[in-house]
């Protein structure tokens, strides 16, 4: 099998999988360099390297989703519809960790002070970097048989969890991709018309 097929093989492997367990098919050792790897390589606008990463496991794992729901539920009440809610973040307490990705803004500002014709753009490239992050890192999880989802309960949880960890006062805080055993697998995808999403010229 060719480098482009196994490459294509992991795109399609790579779901939204919510059903997770705490029994990875790996040691924690081997996500972290897993996670190196992927903040090492993974390009940005500029080489300017803005993307940060938290790796959860165990009981701080636990505690990010413990302090998620604490919060969601200061805001919406403990209600009937808060349940469904609570619900939801049981499933993502249920994997073995989470990774955070934040953005530094410290470095954006930077890059809009060297090169200020783009500054209005730093930003915006800056959350595409961030993407790259997360997309290399979920594809790469499933290429060990790690199920992963991705999930955005900032700017809501922002503060509480850089008092928890200590985070510095210029990292966004981005998306929070959960991981674990795949314990049920992703259903079937709908995909739109190709001939809706994409054109082709002088072929």
């Amino acid at each position: 099998m060719s480098n482009l097929q196994d490459l294509q093989q992991l795109a399609e492997k790579r779901r939204s999988i919510y059903a997770l367990g705490d029994q990875l098919p790996v040691s924690n050792e081997e996500v972290v360099k897993l996670v190196e790897h992927a903040l090492l390589h993974t390009p940005s606008s500029f080489n300017s390297q803005s993307a940060r990463l938290v790796v959860l496991f165990g009981e701080d794992h636990n505690k990010l989703w413990d302090i998620t729901e604490e919060t969601l539920k200061a805001i919406v009440g403990d209600n009937e519809q808060f349940q469904a809610t609570k619900d939801k973040i049981a499933g993502f307490r249920a994997g073995a960790g989470t990774v955070l990705f934040f953005e530094d803004k410290g470095v954006v500002r930077s890059m809009q002070e060297a090169a200020p014709l783009y500054a209005d753009q730093f930003p915006i490239w800056a959350h595409q970097t961030n993407a790259m992050h997360q997309y290399v890192i979920w594809t790469a999880l499933a290429s060990l048989d790690i199920g992963a989802n991705l999930q955005h309960y900032n700017p809501v949880i922002d503060q509480r969890v850089a008092e928890e960890w200590n985070i510095a006062d210029d990292w966004e805080l981005n998306a929070q991709m959960v991981f674990g055993s795949i314990e049920q697998p992703a259903g079937d995808k709908e995909f739109k018309p190709v001939e809706e999403r994409m054109k082709v010229f002088g072929a």
